[in-house]
């Protein structure tokens, strides 16, 4: 029984060596946004696991200490107890709010560095794939049935992601950001990350979009600066010899310049 214990012990530690346990079931958090996202998801685990330790211990304490000793015997009746009565409308109250300032503090990261960042990329979702347009280098990357496409970009960056849609909502959302946003036909949305780990990451669309809505996966690639020129030279090659149908030059009649592009030039007349 005691060797039994302690295999059981050992593979309950040994699941939790990479921080699954401590964060919950969520994956590591590739962004500084998604960090302080996983920040309060935490905090909100321990109040909930505090008041539900709370709520057990009051449960097991009216059992044991006000149980009824005697068929013939009522419990003293408790009523109308001023001080019991505030503290468990105060509590919560003060518990709720704490919540929710940490929480509506960190939904607006994402927001914050939008006029200054680092590098923008275009995301364009459609039935039923996605495009990506690097607008700086002239390039777009245009997933095909049967082929995902590939977004690459730097880490140690802050990246905006301008999202926009042809056809009917989508939602971009690649896994470890701890975030996504939906991809809206003709209403332009826009946020910011930036990258802290380098790998390669699953992405999809987590708006029921139609009958392939499970085929709209695609793959994030975060890689050092030297790696990432190196692409960005390759891609360019190929968008611009033909050679591989999923890379294009950028399309300056695309929905991309129209809704984003356009708007910055129209802001800084």
């Amino acid at each position: 029984m005691t060797r039994l214990s302690a295999l059981a012990a050992t593979a309950f530690l040994a699941t939790g060596c990479d921080g699954k346990w401590v964060r919950g079931g969520w994956p590591t958090p590739i962004t500084t946004e998604g960090s302080q996202t996983m920040g309060v998801w935490q905090g909100a685990m321990i109040t909930a696991a505090c008041v539900g330790v709370f709520v057990i211990g009051l449960i097991l304490a009216s059992a044991l200490f006000f149980r009824r000793r005697s068929p013939d015997e009522l419990p003293r009746q408790v009523r109308y107890n001023l001080p019991i009565e505030v503290l468990y409308t105060v509590v919560p109250v003060i518990i709720i709010t704490v919540l929710f300032y940490f929480t509506a503090i960190r939904e607006n990261d994402p927001d914050r560095n939008l006029d200054h960042p680092d590098m923008r990329v275009g995301v364009v979702g459609f039935q039923w794939s996605w495009q990506f347009i690097y607008p700086q280098d002239n390039l777009a990357v245009t997933g095909r049935p049967g082929q995902l496409p590939t977004l690459v970009l730097p880490v140690n960056k802050t990246i905006r992601f301008d999202e926009a849609s042809p056809d009917v909502i989508h939602a971009f959302w690649v896994v470890p950001f701890l975030f996504k946003r939906d991809v809206i036909p003709g209403h332009p949305n826009s946020f910011a990350v930036h990258l802290t780990h380098t790998g390669t990451f699953a992405g999809k669309c987590t708006e029921l979009c139609g009958t392939d809505h499970d085929r709209m996966l695609f793959t994030l690639k975060v890689v050092n600066q030297q790696d990432y020129d190196s692409w960005l030279s390759g891609a360019k090659q190929n968008a611009t010899g033909g050679n591989d149908p999923m890379f294009s030059t950028y399309d300056s009649n695309s929905l991309y310049q129209r809704d984003f592009v356009g708007e910055t030039q129209r802001s800084h007349q």
